[in-house]
């Protein structure tokens, strides 16, 4: 009776093996058993379920730590080196060696893009070091150009017009009925005596784009009862502060009574217009000025010139912070896209 029933059991499970072989046959899909093997020669075990157990599934490719490191510190370094050597004393004492230190920072920059080049064309699958090549490159080449030109802008109009009033000399209690301009060549600031003033009657306007306005330093009474000077050698100036007609000038501490002091003009593109302005003057008041020279008109020169050089090292550190941040936020948006990659 046993025997009877072990044959039967094994007849029962063959038809039930055919039923299952015809239904793969006829286009079903086979539920494999579980810790079966892949068909088609893959090795990975799989469950009930046809899925791959999460065991053995590849694993997700983790971040390079010291990439992300290099790619947010290494352009902000670039940005930082180039911005301060185009900005302060290293490009007006030594413009030849600035220009090679930024020079040889480019080329530096290029070389990495190579070796970025190199990275990708050899990439390997599941390696993310290339992208992060490309991203330090494309951001240190950034860097430079951003560093160079905003650092040039900044030396030209901040930090050159301080170095070069400093590198000048300072005359104090100048009275302009009796100095000479011819004296004080080298002035890059000039302290009157008190009693000097704007002489706003004989105020002059030239237009060339812009309007180039002058008025001479005088002493003594004010007004239309102001002394006449042998001659003016001494011309506040200012860009675009007079209307051209008559006699108006409204440019620098000219409302200011306290007003007795001067800091040199520095711009040369800017002499020759005002030169012309100055014989204007003389042609319509009847005046001499033999050897003029120009100034902003201000209360207090020392403090102006100071603020040139405070205006270039907050641009500076306001240029270094702005860069910093949008480094920040590329590399942020780089981690993200590149873990998403790696799914």
């Amino acid at each position: 009776r046993i025997i009877f029933c072990i044959h039967g059991l094994i007849l029962n499970l063959t038809s039930f093996a055919s039923m299952y072989v015809q239904d793969a046959a006829d286009g079903q899909t086979a539920v494999p058993m579980y810790g079966a093997m892949s068909p088609y020669g893959d090795m990975q075990a799989v469950d009930f379920h046809g899925k791959v157990p999460f065991a053995a599934r590849t694993p997700r490719t983790s971040l390079n730590l010291v990439a992300v490191v290099a790619c947010f510190f290494l352009p902000i370094l670039i940005f930082v080196m180039v911005f301060a050597a185009q900005s302060f004393e290293f490009h007006y004492e030594k413009p030849r060696e600035c220009m090679l230190l930024c020079g040889s920072v480019l080329v530096a920059v290029f070389i990495m893009g190579y070796f970025s080049y190199t990275a990708v064309t050899q990439r390997t699958v599941g390696v993310q070091e290339p992208m992060w090549y490309i991203i330090v490159f494309a951001s240190s080449f950034l860097a430079w150009i951003l560093a160079f030109g905003f650092g040039k802008a900044n030396f030209e109009a901040n930090m050159r017009p301080f170095y070069d009033t400093s590198n000048l000399n300072v005359y104090q209690s100048v009275n302009p009925a009796t100095a000479h301009g011819s004296q004080m060549m080298d002035a890059g600031r000039i302290m009157f005596t008190p009693d000097s003033h704007l002489d706003l009657t004989k105020a002059m306007g030239f237009q060339n784009v812009d309007r180039y306005c002058v008025a001479p330093i005088s002493a003594g009474a004010r007004g239309r009862n102001t002394t006449q000077l042998a001659t003016y050698d001494f011309w506040a100036v200012g860009l675009n502060c007079c209307s051209g007609h008559g006699a108006e000038f409204r440019c620098g501490d000219h409302w200011n009574p306290k007003a007795t002091s001067a800091l040199r003009l520095m711009r040369e593109e800017e002499r020759a217009y005002y030169r012309l302005a100055v014989q204007q003057a003389e042609a319509a008041y009847d005046i001499r000025a033999q050897h003029p020279i120009f100034l902003y008109w201000l209360q207090d020169a020392n403090a102006e010139l100071f603020a040139y050089q405070d205006d270039g090292f907050k641009y500076f550190v306001l240029g270094s912070l702005c860069f910093s941040c949008f480094q920040l936020f590329a590399v942020v948006v780089a981690t993200i896209a590149f873990s998403k990659m790696s799914l």
